[in-house]
């Protein structure tokens, strides 16, 4: 398989120039432009690793105001971006001005194609490295189980709890608000158990009309009631030697429950119209987002049956209870549906990355694809607004009274988000931070924030 073609953008107003570096580069495709609006389409259309950037540009040839706003703007739409300055010899000090914005390197004219080449090649090869190790991080921190998106500790503990569950046939209960991803969780317990060769049916107990839910879950036989023509299994039947996954216990009629605790207790049913008893063996698992126990005290849920089901019990937090989880799930759903969409957004504004953090999220994760999947269609500019995502202005959140729990609390929040934002890198949080890496491994273990 032939290897991806490397891009470079050479960002020089001066034509003999521009002629000269294009044939510098053999192994990059080179993109040439001569001022700022042109250079930013390029770099949004080809997306390269490496940026050669003159400052002196039109409408200001002589000075480096053009050429520092358009690394400025380089940088805040692809900060991974490395930009190598190319300047005259007499220019060293905006050439240092422009390392301390963000740039990569300088280089001082006259060109040596060698000297050069070598430059822009190992700033390519540090790019290569910096995206991998972004890779291998992300995929590490964001997939603990497979297809559940979370690095918050709340959510890495339930994780290390299906991990402990699954290789078990204990019946397991699911609980959480619409949208946390029960069903997910399911799939990961069916996934990591002895079962995972065989099937997982699932079935909506609120989806169902109390009328055809018993024919659904044990099947029927032929003449049983009107329109049944044929013998037909129900889902237990279906799932024997894998996982049977129940979501929305809570809604399963009474008269259901009891025939769902028999089978729980002797593992055997009996399709409708028929005597023969069936032995299934099935791993039960179990979800709702009621209040099982609220539910037995007004009488629309049988007690023995919680029992039953609830042998393990895991509780799955909602998404504003996740600490840093909501920035981590945008940014995954952005890349998605950035692939499914053939999107070009490289990211979320300022107002947007604070609108998702404050958000209370009463949709949970659900919620949240939706409103990212909106925003990655809608939107007009590489960066996703508040406007896209159909936010007002971020509000901040109210905060106690008592100083050490507010100084305690936003140092915790602090530490999170710079770990969120330079994605798990210790060095560069530490730098974000303003602390050295001793401190902030200290800050860690303060606020059990190690994994």
């Amino acid at each position: 398989m032939a290897a991806a073609k490397k891009h470079l953008l050479i960002v020089e107003d001066d034509e003999g120039l521009q002629s000269q570096l294009r044939w510098c580069f053999s192994d990059f495709e080179v993109v040439i432009s001569g001022e700022r609006e042109d250079a930013i389409n390029q770099l949004r259309r080809h997306q390269p690793s490496v940026v050669l950037l003159d400052l002196g540009l039109p409408p200001d040839p002589g000075g480096v105001s053009e050429g520092l706003a358009t690394l400025e703007e380089i940088l805040s739409l692809a900060p991974e971006t490395k930009v190598i300055i190319v300047t005259g010899d007499d220019d060293r000090a905006n050439a240092i001005a422009a390392i301390s914005r963000g740039a990569y390197d300088f280089y001082q004219k006259p060109v040596e194609q060698e000297v050069l080449a070598l430059i822009v090649d190992r700033a390519h090869r540090v790019h290569e490295l910096e995206s991998e190790n972004r890779r291998l991080q992300q995929y590490g921190r964001t997939s603990p189980l497979d297809g559940i998106i979370a690095s918050s500790p709340q959510m890495l503990k339930v994780c290390r709890t299906v991990e402990k569950v699954a290789p078990s046939d204990i019946t397991t209960l699911l609980q959480g608000a619409s949208g946390t991803g029960k069903e997910l969780f399911a799939q990961a317990i069916h996934q990591l158990s002895p079962r995972a060769g065989e099937k997982i049916v699932a079935i909506n107990c609120a989806a169902i009309p109390d009328t055809l839910l018993e024919s659904e879950l044990f099947g029927y036989e032929k003449g049983a009631f009107t329109g049944a023509n044929q013998q037909t299994i129900g889902k237990i039947e279906h799932a024997d030697g894998g996982t049977l996954f129940l979501d929305e216990i809570g809604d399963l009629p009474p008269e259901l429950q009891a025939k769902l605790l028999r089978f729980l207790q002797e593992r055997v049913i009996e399709r409708l119209g028929g005597r023969k008893e069936i032995p299934v063996d099935v791993r039960i698992v179990c979800a709702t987002h009621q209040d099982l126990q609220r539910l037995i005290e007004e009488g629309t849920f049988r007690e023995d049956l919680y029992y039953r089901i609830s042998e393990i019990t895991i509780d799955i937090p909602a998404l504003k209870e996740r600490d840093g989880d909501a920035i981590v799930l945008a940014r995954a759903f952005l890349e998605k549906f950035n692939k499914d969409y053939k999107g070009n957004i490289r990211g979320f504004d300022k107002d947007a990355i604070l609108a998702i953090e404050h958000y209370d999220w009463p949709g949970n994760v659900r919620e949240m694809e939706s409103r990212i999947k909106r925003a990655v269609i809608m939107a007009d500019t590489s960066q996703i607004t508040l406007e896209d995502l159909e936010f007002e202005q971020p509000v901040e959140e109210p905060v106690p009274f008592n100083l050490r729990q507010v100084r305690e609390e936003a140092e915790r929040r602090a530490v999170v988000r710079a770990l969120q934002y330079c994605e798990d890198n210790i060095t560069e949080a530490a730098n974000a931070l303003g602390i050295t890496r001793p401190t902030l491994y200290n800050l860690l273990e303060r606020y059990h924030l190690k994994q």
